[in-house]
């Protein structure tokens, strides 16, 4: 891209890694690999306990230090263009005035509801909440204490997000915006982000891990194990299923073996590596996916969906976007034990259905989920930041 000869990708990364961490180091490497030019700039939230609730405030609203290397950068490099991924805390906006004001257009990905939700979920009591979306002020979400159960904390991440709105940073200084699914596009448009500025792009594999032969006689789990993801609905329908149907848990959490118990037909594997995962998966007849929540876009069905495998999901949110029932996989009514071991029992019942929809599953991530669709995709998106910034 002649136009950006030189890129500032900025990430404020979790005390824990997850799913944003490595979409941002993912997207680093791919835009490298293109031949641009990437300044990675990051913050730890390791650095937080140090710092006092005063200081750490004053750092949620407006980072002047933050700030400032993300100018220098900008001024160093000659970018045009500095990417965000997360800012929350400690980059703060401020560093899109930062950005712009060294003239770099800005584009943020919205892995989270944060901007519409203190919370990030749109959940509140284990279920959908939007009672926050669109108003000017959260506090709905902080009288909750939907983030981490602190109404401090919620109060604080409530008034950063109406300040800035109150300020139009939301609306002027950011040029474009990434949301991973059409569903999570409508929530952001309807909590007052501009239309024209909100692009839908998914999430993506760096690497081709191959097509499996499926020939493992179990289902398969992957992710934490927590209220959120559905584990209470699962373990309640392979009760249902009564050792019928083995399922494969991969992943730690609250919600365990000691949990639950011994439920028949059920392997707890716990944590295993990323290639322990795909190689799973590669023998795997289905995934299941039971998530309760408006997940964004688990980076386990793009990996489902690469190694061949159909997706059982549930019916939330923008998982049935990504999920086509009966084409790339099953979907069945959210926190539905019946429903869902309905769901398994049709498919092994038909394991040429299930052989199709691990067909279309694999062309799927072909046609959208590859290195390749997700570098022209940004960079359609990158032009139209630049082109937002200089008209």
């Amino acid at each position: 891209m002649k136009s950006l000869p030189a890129v500032v990708v900025v990430h404020n990364r979790y005390r824990e890694s997850g799913g944003e961490d490595t979409v941002f180091e993912q997207e680093t490497a791919l835009l490298r690999a293109r031949g641009h030019r990437v300044v990675a700039l990051s913050e730890s939230n390791d650095s937080i306990g140090s710092m006092s609730v005063v200081r750490l405030t004053g750092a949620l609203l407006w980072n002047r230090a933050a700030a400032r290397r993300v100018s220098e950068a900008v001024t160093s490099s000659g970018a045009g263009l500095v990417h965000f991924h997360n800012t929350f805390p400690l980059v703060s906006p401020a560093a899109y005035y930062a950005a712009r004001r060294a003239g770099a257009a800005v584009v943020q990905t919205l892995h989270n509801y944060r901007l519409i939700c203190p919370g990030t979920m749109l959940m509140r009591d284990g279920k959908p909440c939007e009672a926050c979306v669109g108003a000017p002020l959260a506090w709905r979400g902080a009288l909750h204490g939907c983030y981490r159960n602190s109404r401090l904390q919620s109060a604080g991440a409530a008034a950063m997000v109406g300040a800035h709105r109150l300020a139009g940073t939301w609306t002027r200084e950011v040029d474009a915006y990434i949301a991973l699914t059409p569903f999570a596009r409508d929530r952001f448009v309807d909590g007052g982000l501009p239309p024209e500025r909100v692009h839908v792009r998914p999430n993506f594999l760096p690497h081709d891990p191959g097509i499996g032969e499926h020939d493992g006689d179990y289902a398969l789990f992957v992710g934490r194990l927590d209220e959120q993801k559905g584990v209470r609905t699962l373990m309640d329908a392979w009760r249902r299923l009564d050792g019928g149907i083995p399922l494969r848990v991969i992943g730690e959490g609250d919600l365990g073996r000691d949990r639950f118990g011994e439920i028949p037909g059920v392997e707890w594997a716990g944590r295993v590596d990323r290639p322990a995962v795909l190689a799973a998966m590669k023998r795997a007849r289905a995934l299941v996916l039971p998530s309760v929540s408006y997940e964004n876009f688990p980076m386990t069905v793009v990996e489902a969906f690469a190694t061949g495998l159909p997706v059982i999901a549930s019916r939330i949110g923008g998982i049935p976007q990504i999920v086509e029932h009966e084409v790339t996989g099953l979907t069945f009514d959210v926190g539905s034990p019946e429903a869902l071991a309905a769901a398994v029992e049709r498919g092994w019942r038909d394991p040429e259905s299930l052989r199709r929809m691990g067909g279309a599953a694999r062309a799927a991530y072909e046609t959208s989920y590859t290195a390749e669709r997700a570098y022209a995709s940004l960079a359609s998106i990158y032009r139209d930041a630049r082109r937002n910034l200089e008209g």
